[in-house]
């Protein structure tokens, strides 16, 4: 976990796994590099708004996997759901719910995918896909915390692969263009 600038209650805070995607960012905001993961992701955001002040809106920036062909570009997410978390057998054995779907945004946007897989498979990939249009691996635990913590959250991926065999390959190739492409979609928005 790094904190890169000062968090202050007029600003969003820019939420990002490791510093390959936030090569372009540029130091106009706060950046937070958690590591890889739901667990980093989650720690690292709780400790710095436990630590206070609170940013104005936490945005989290970062590559995706595609789930279906043809899928590219940055997107805003607007649901954002827990693949590796088997929701209904804890229903089973508890009778309550853990780890429901997150709304983070309005309109038809992607569903977000999360879970600490990284997703190089195509069998894995197509069943995510009757559920899902990305995948990462920090989505959902950075919009828990925001939510828990009370705050507005974003969270905005660029598509760096398809989720399929050799996407690992294709994620280091792509991952300095990605990192364009969020620091373009950031400068496209003030703050």
């Amino acid at each position: 976990m790094r904190l890169l600038g000062t968090i202050s209650a007029d600003r969003p805070l820019l939420v990002v796994a490791v510093r390959e995607e936030a090569a372009h960012l540029g130091d106009r905001l706060p950046v937070l590099l958690t590591g890889i993961g739901k667990v980093n992701a989650a720690v690292a955001l709780a400790t710095v708004l436990a630590r206070g002040p609170h940013p104005s809106e936490v945005v989290n920036l970062g590559t995706a996997g595609a789930l279906r062909s043809g899928w590219e570009g940055t997107h805003t997410v607007t649901q954002v759901i827990q693949h590796d978390l088997d929701s209904p057998a804890l229903f089973a054995l508890t009778g309550r719910t853990y780890g429901a779907p997150l709304v983070v945004g309005k309109g038809d946007g992607p569903v977000l995918a999360t879970g600490d897989l990284f997703v190089s498979d195509a069998a894995s990939r197509d069943r995510l896909a009757e559920h899902a249009d990305l995948v990462d691996m920090e989505g959902y635990a950075v919009a828990t915390v925001a939510h828990r913590a009370g705050l507005p959250v974003r969270l905005v991926k660029h598509v760096s692969d398809e989720a399929g065999d050799g996407a690992g390959h294709t994620w280091r190739e792509s991952v300095d263009d990605c990192a364009r492409h969020l620091a373009d979609w950031l400068h496209s928005h003030s703050w």
